[in-house]
């Protein structure tokens, strides 16, 4: 097993230096120059030159990308452009723990409606009852999560004022885009595990176990959905990779002032290294939860760990 899950960790460091690169690449060619954006147009050029020579800005790409490679190894993604040349990795650490706490409500709503959700709609194939879950969890895997977020706001804050708009201060800043987060991936792990538990139910060992006069309950739990649930374990760790690494949509909407929302405003603001430091940690994420869903895999099935 261990050697399994260090044969993973090689083929991710590959994976992410690569997307580092990318990314690295891909800002610098967008046009513009960091040192305008940093200094409006209150600088002569003279100053310009001096900042760009300083901030070694002249040197070849790969010299530039070379040392921030070493600097990211170290925990060092720059100076913020805009933020009053706040560190990076210091704006990104303050946003990420309501990143967490977003991510962390919206996955309880998600798995607490979505398995349930799945499983009874396979037990009651065909039924009313199943056709209405499978239309709640279509219609949360269709709505956008922005349009969502609007009518959430528009009834449970404008209209009934049940919760507040936006904000983040108090649990009750939190149902809201938590339902909105969760809802979308509820109805996505709903109707994977629906349609991953019929298929494990149609095989020939849930007839032997029912033979042997198993109930059903038991069929169900001790032997489908086991099997059932591998590509399920999948999801729901690329959902958690995805909402750590900022659900911005959800965050500006709410105001929320986690790592989605500080990716937009780098966006608005041209802030370079913020928003290169805010994208590789949202990537890395998603590599580190990647490497989560395998080796989950590999303890539902011990034959993955051969391959």
């Amino acid at each position: 097993m261990l050697t399994y899950i260090i044969k993973r960790f090689l083929i991710a460091i590959p994976i992410l230096i690569g997307i580092v690169l990318l990314i690295f690449v891909m800002l610098q060619i967008i046009p513009g120059d960091p040192i305008s954006v940093m200094m409006k147009e209150k600088a002569n050029p003279a100053v310009i030159a001096n900042l760009t020579e300083r901030m070694g800005l002249n040197d070849p790409w790969y010299i530039r990308f070379g040392r921030y490679i070493w600097d990211a190894l170290h925990g060092d993604f720059g100076i913020s452009y805009k933020m009053n040349n706040r560190e990076v990795t210091g704006m990104i650490m303050d946003a990420f723990p309501n990143t967490v706490k977003l991510t962390v409500a919206a996955l309880i709503v998600a798995w607490s409606i979505g398995i349930p959700v799945g499983i009874i709609s396979a037990v009651k194939r065909g039924s009313l009852l199943d056709s209405t879950l499978m239309t709640f969890s279509l219609m949360g895997v269709s709505m956008p999560a922005f349009w969502v977020a609007l009518l959430f706001q528009y009834i449970f804050g404008y209209t009934l004022r049940l919760l507040p708009i936006s904000g983040f201060s108090s649990f009750a800043h939190l149902i809201m885009p938590a339902f909105v987060l969760g809802w979308s991936s509820s109805g996505s792990i709903a109707r994977m595990t629906r349609t991953n538990l019929l298929e494990a139910m149609s095989n020939d060992y849930i007839r032997t176990a029912r033979a042997k006069g198993l109930r059903e309950s038991g069929v169900i739990r001790l032997h489908a959905l086991k099997n059932a649930m591998m590509p399920v374990v999948t999801m729901m760790a690329m959902q958690v990779a995805w909402m750590l690494s900022g659900a911005v949509m959800t965050e500006t909407i709410f105001g929320i002032p986690g790592l989605g929302r500080i990716t937009v405003d780098a966006i608005k603001n041209r802030d370079m290294p913020l928003l290169q430091g805010s994208t590789i940690f949202a990537a890395t994420l998603i590599i580190l939860g990647n490497l989560v869903a395998d080796i989950a895999y590999s303890y539902l099935d011990p034959r993955i760990r051969v391959n």
